[in-house]
């Protein structure tokens, strides 16, 4: 019996095919892509005349001051009344009830005021809801 290891030949991985190939992939990229584009079509658009009537966009601007008082697009409401807030939105948005929302209070504001006014702007029906806030730069 011979139980002797046979010698077995060292496996050597030869990169030269797989360079190849990369390199012919990278010869077709090359080829097949365009790089300007010669076939967009070149039209020219009628013109008209008339009046430029540029509309800006309403939004309901909700302003708390630090104490407590109300102000719908910089109008004082005259008290902190639920009913009184509620009137003042609506004398300003009408039926338009998918116009912007956006409440600025102060920082030293206090917390009722603001749940007040969510609570009634979703009363009346407003769903785009936003608060405005001071950008501070990193210190």
């Amino acid at each position: 019996m011979n139980f002797r290891d046979k010698k077995r030949e060292k496996l050597e991985i030869t990169l030269t095919p797989m360079i190849d190939v990369v390199f012919l992939l990278l010869i077709f990229f090359m080829v097949t892509t365009t790089f300007s584009r010669e076939t967009a079509i070149k039209i020219n658009l009628p013109e008209a005349s008339g009046e430029e009537r540029l509309e800006a966009p309403k939004v309901v601007n909700l302003t708390i001051d630090a104490d407590g008082v109300y102000y719908v697009n910089n109008q004082q409401v005259i008290n902190q009344k639920y009913s009184t807030l509620k009137k003042a939105i609506l004398d300003i948005t009408g039926n338009s009830r998918d116009l912007p929302f956006i409440i600025s209070a102060d920082a030293k504001t206090p917390h009722q005021a603001v749940i007040r006014v969510l609570d009634v702007a979703s009363k009346i029906g407003f769903t785009k809801v936003t608060f405005a806030a001071q950008n501070i730069p990193n210190q």
